[in-house]
């Protein structure tokens, strides 16, 4: 995977050159245009280095050598990393901030911003993948968005053999908490149908696309009856082997696993593996919180955090001596990475191809609007 190992900030002013128009309605964003020339330069606050500024000949606006990274318009740059691995930590959004002396709604937008990248680092990893030739596996993560009948699935798709993290999907639906103002709610007509069948759906087409044409996909998933559904509806059932494990009876904690309960442990592990990291290490996702997720967009931008970390930072085993990323299982990299290569340049949706859904999370079209605040009348 191409990918630079140093920052951007670390560029010397005299070698730096714009690689395209960061405006994504110059003709020059995806491509390239007429070319650039020197607009002077300006200083932050914090710091007396130059930073030099650009004039596209294209569509005639400037830029500037802070426009390609990832700390644009940030006051406080250094906070960056250092939130990043917060929240891979199981460290809440005021635990970070308490621990930086910054405003704990600075921390919330470097959140949001970190997802955004996350987001955008995943679909071009999956860019320079390989063609996929290990078996998935498939299962959705249960949470809730800012409280507990607003249920929400994450559909984790990753691989057997390596543990990398291909794909997460949203897929909200109604949870089974009993609140008095449920009536208040959208009812249950008015939101999407069949959310899982949907959300596999789209799992499945990512999934696809990335097989070459005369293989199929082994699929190993629960004994869910949505992914029959969703094979069936979409015609996918010759480009899927479906291998399914359902969950068996289990006894009192404790007591010995039976044969059945085995097989579907040791086929699912890697999904619930995964879902243990995420209960582990995000304090939004912990049985008993005040953490919680506020916003759909939010919690699904920290689960591709957790992604890239996962595929990118951390090992495949922490008991085991091997240090491989999953990342490097896949031949995607050749030795772990860390978050200052990860954030050392910034990227824009525009130069990408990304799914709908994706578009959807990272634009935050995909939530419901928030009721409007009714203010009482002086009297």
């Amino acid at each position: 995977m191409r990918w630079p190992n140093h920052a951007v900030e670390t560029v010397r002013p005299s070698r730096f050159f714009p690689p395209f128009c960061p405006w994504a309605e110059c003709s020059a964003h995806r491509s390239r245009g007429k070319g650039f020339q020197r607009h002077g330069y300006y200083k932050k606050r914090t710091s007396c280095v130059r930073i030099p500024r650009f004039y596209c000949l294209t569509c005639k606006r400037t830029c500037s050598r802070q426009t390609f990274s990832t700390t644009y318009y940030l006051k406080r740059p250094e906070l960056l990393l250092w939130t990043a691995a917060g929240l891979v930590a199981c460290s809440a959004h005021r635990q970070i901030a308490r621990s930086f002396h910054c405003s704990k709604t600075s921390i919330t937008r470097m959140a949001e911003r970190l997802g955004r990248h996350a987001l955008l680092f995943q679909a071009r990893a999956l860019a320079f993948l390989p063609p996929l030739s290990e078996a998935v596996v498939h299962d959705h993560f249960e949470a809730f968005i800012g409280r507990q009948d607003h249920a929400l699935g994450i559909g984790t798709a990753v691989g057997a053999n390596s543990r990398f993290v291909y794909d997460l999907d949203p897929a909200p639906h109604r949870g089974s908490g009993r609140r008095p103002d449920r009536k208040l709610d959208v009812p249950m007509k008015a939101q999407v149908s069949r959310p899982y069948v949907t959300s596999i759906r789209r799992t499945l087409r990512a999934l696809i696309s990335h097989v070459s044409g005369a293989t199929t996909l082994v699929l190993k998933a629960d004994g869910r009856q949505d992914y029959h559904a969703a094979i069936r509806e979409e015609g996918l059932g010759s480009r899927i082997e479906m291998r399914a494990y359902p969950n068996p009876v289990r006894g009192p904690k404790g007591s010995p696993r039976s044969p059945e309960a085995l097989r579907r442990d040791r086929a699912m592990a890697p999904t619930d593996s995964l879902h243990h990291m995420y209960r582990h290490s995000c304090a939004d996702h912990k049985r008993e919180t005040i953490a919680f997720g506020r916003r759909l967009e939010s919690i699904v931008g920290r689960g591709f955090l957790m992604a890239v970390w996962k595929n990118f930072i951390k090992s495949r085993s922490d008991k085991r001596r091997d240090r491989s990323t999953p990342a490097m299982q896949v031949e995607l990299t050749d030795a772990p990475w860390r978050w200052e290569r990860i954030l050392s340049r910034r990227l824009f949706p525009q130069r990408g191809t990304l799914p709908q859904s994706w578009v959807r999370l990272y634009e935050k079209r995909w939530s419901r609007g928030l009721p409007e605040l009714k203010r009482k009348q002086a009297a």
